[in-house]
């Protein structure tokens, strides 16, 4: 709110500066045809004082239209007769400034019609007169306060789209596998009761992967390289678990600098575990090849899965995680291919496309 009182105050100064400067201008330019004789400096010293005077009447009349306007709990007959009424007012105002104070006591003379056949208080011609200057003021007034409006609410638009999608990718990132917590514990449990050496490091790497995913994870983007060893992290715990499994990881990096989303690379290794490399009978393999080159981020992952997998619970996390991509990269290209014997995912992103928010 007080954002927008303030940017209002902002706008409508502008506007009577604007708006008084352009009419000093006319105003002025104007009386060197109806007063030949009189010196330019008199002229335009008259003309600053007269046109502080018609915002006297101008600026009462633009906010009072503004209030009936903007009060959307009167009726709309209503509001056509305040609006008529407090134009009537102001044309009335404005003849009795222009006739009364004006001519006389700024140019001293009679207000005439033409030059030469002196005009009433009110009659059609000079009514007429005043009506257009005040409605071509209220008209730009009313322009300048519906821009501004819209321009306001198309930025509240954008600020609560942008705020939905927060929420939604804040979601999305929650529902990220807890299984992998719960069975990593039961294996240090087990490690544990054994006195195996390897406990005291898996117990360190599980704590830099929760650490990542409880405190950086949540900010928006991330420079790639802290992902990628949140991910290294990631498989070396796998691979204690999961002895008889063979990892290749490739990587090849640029700008290691660049950001990316959180967790998104981690959730295909944590697809292709519970979903291939878990289901797997004998020797399982996970190759991931991982390159980014010029702000594009080619990503690999190739991994072993039984002929014939339990279920289709793996569509659920590949749904989750083209509804992030959707959010947050538009323009991405990732395809999934599932063979008798292995899952197949390549994800290509263009850090350099500016469609995304």
């Amino acid at each position: 709110m007080k954002s927008d009182r303030k940017s209002k105050v902002y706008v409508h100064l502008l506007f009577w500066v604007l708006y008084y400067i352009l009419e000093v201008y006319l105003d002025f330019y104007w009386s060197r045809y109806q007063f030949p004789d009189m010196a330019w400096q008199i002229r335009l010293q008259n003309t600053i004082v007269l046109e502080l005077g018609y915002l006297l009447i101008k600026m009462p009349l633009a906010y009072s239209l503004l209030y009936v306007y903007e009060k959307t709990t009167i009726k709309r007959f209503l509001t056509y007769v305040f609006c008529y009424f407090i134009i009537v007012t102001a044309v009335l105002i404005h003849r009795f400034f222009t006739h009364y104070i004006i001519y006389p006591h700024i140019y001293g003379v009679t207000e005439t019609l033409d030059g030469k056949q002196a005009s009433g208080f009110i009659n059609g011609l000079v009514a007429f007169n005043s009506f257009m200057d005040l409605i071509f003021m209220a008209g730009l007034i009313f322009g300048v306060e519906i821009t501004r409006q819209k321009s306001l609410l198309k930025e509240q638009i954008s600020l609560l789209k942008a705020e939905k999608l927060d929420q939604e990718l804040s979601m999305l990132k929650a529902q990220i596998n807890p299984h992998f917590l719960f069975n990593t514990l039961n294996n240090i449990y087990g490690m544990a009761l054994k006195k195996a050496d390897e406990t005291p490091d898996v117990i360190l790497q599980l704590s830099k992967v929760m650490r990542y995913n409880i405190y950086e994870a949540t900010e928006k983007y991330i420079s790639i390289d802290k992902d990628v060893e949140n991910l290294k992290d990631f498989l070396q715990i796998q691979q204690i678990r999961h002895r008889d499994l063979v990892i290749i990881f490739n990587e090849e990096m640029d700008h290691p600098s660049q950001e990316i989303s959180p967790l998104i690379l981690i959730q295909f290794v944590e697809n292709a575990f519970k979903h291939g490399v878990s289901e797997t009978l004998g020797q399982s393999f996970l190759h991931i090849d991982l390159k980014l080159n010029n702000g594009v981020l080619h990503y690999h992952i190739e991994n072993s899965k039984e002929e014939k997998p339990h279920g289709n619970s793996t569509k659920i996390g590949l749904k989750n995680i083209r509804r992030q991509l959707e959010l947050l990269y538009p323009k991405h290209s990732l395809t999934v291919e599932s063979t008798n014997d292995r899952y197949i995912v390549n994800l290509i992103i263009d850090f350099n496309d500016s469609s995304r928010f």
